[in-house]
C-alpha cells in the first residue's frame, strides 16, 4: 500500500486535554472563587469520577436516564455536547451553579490542551514528504484554534469533526468524507487514534489504522513516530 494520507484522532492522538485538578483550579481562579486545598481536590476527583471533562477520563458509572441518550450521542451536535458534559458536571456540587457552564467553556481553550511531543514533529515529516493530513474527531465544539493557538494548523488539510456533519465515529460515513476533503482512496489512507472502536471504524472502508495509547502528554514523548515507519 502506498499511504497517500493519514488521518488523525484529536483528543489522546494529537493533544491530551489538562488534568482535572488544572481545569478546577484555572476555573475557580477566573470566577474568583475558591475552595480549600482538601475541598478542591476531592471536588476535582468527583468531577473525573463523573467524567464530567471532555478528553478526560470516561464516566465510572454508565450515565442514566435522559443522561444516557445524552451521552451516547453527544458527538453529533453542539448542544448535545454540551449538555451531556455539564449534566455530568452537576451530579458535582461547585460553589456556583454556573461554574458549570464555566469548567464546560474552559475545555474548549487552547490552553487547556498540550500537543504529543512529538506532535509537530510527525506532522511536519509527513507534510515533508508528501502525504495529506487530516482530523477526524468526535467532537462538538470547533478545534481549529487549538491548532492555530499551537503551531499545528500548517501541517493539517482538512478537518472532519463530527458534530459539523450530525456523524460521529465509528461511522464509516465520517471517514469517507475526510477521504473525500483530502482527495485520496480510503485504501490509501491511514487512520491513527486512540479508540478501538471509535477510530477503529475507518477500517470497514479499507483504511489501514493504527492505535495509540491514551496517556498524559509526558508519559507519551514518542507514540506517534511509528507513524513515519507505517507511511514509509
Amino acid at each position: 500500500m502506498t499511504t497517500k494520507a493519514v488521518l488523525f484522532d484529536f483528543s489522546g492522538t494529537l493533544f491530551r486535554i489538562e488534568s482535572a485538578e488544572s481545569w478546577l483550579r484555572a476555573v475557580l481562579a477566573e470566577a474568583g472563587a475558591s475552595l480549600p486545598e482538601p475541598e478542591l481536590v476531592r471536588t476535582a476527583e468527583a468531577l473525573e469520577r463523573a467524567g464530567a471533562l471532555a478528553g478526560g477520563a470516561l464516566p465510572s458509572e454508565p450515565p442514566a436516564g435522559e443522561l444516557a441518550e445524552l451521552w451516547a450521542f453527544r458527538d453529533r451536535s453542539a448542544e448535545q455536547h454540551r449538555a451531556a458534559y455539564t449534566g455530568l458536571s452537576r451530579q458535582v456540587s461547585l460553589p456556583a451553579p454556573e461554574l458549570h457552564d464555566a469548567l464546560y467553556d474552559r475545555h474548549m481553550a487552547p490552553g487547556a490542551w498540550e500537543p504529543y511531543p512529538d506532535a509537530v514533529e510527525v506532522l511536519g515529516a509527513l507534510r515533508d514528504r508528501g502525504v495529506a493530513v487530516g482530523v477526524v474527531s468526535n467532537i462538538g465544539w470547533d478545534l481549529r484554534p487549538v491548532f492555530r493557538h499551537h503551531g499545528l494548523d500548517p501541517h493539517v488539510d482538512a478537518y472532519v469533526l463530527s458534530y459539523e456533519h450530525g456523524v460521529q465515529k465509528p461511522d464509516p460515513r465520517l471517514f469517507t468524507l475526510a477521504c473525500e476533503a483530502l482527495g485520496v482512496a480510503p485504501e490509501d489512507t491511514l487512520m491513527v487514534g486512540d479508540d478501538r472502536r471509535a477510530d477503529g471504524g475507518a477500517a470497514a472502508l479499507g483504511c489501514a489504522v493504527h492505535f495509540v495509547d491514551h496517556l498524559p502528554a509526558a508519559r507519551r514523548p514518542d507514540g506517534l513516530r511509528p507513524v513515519l515507519d507505517l507511511v514509509g
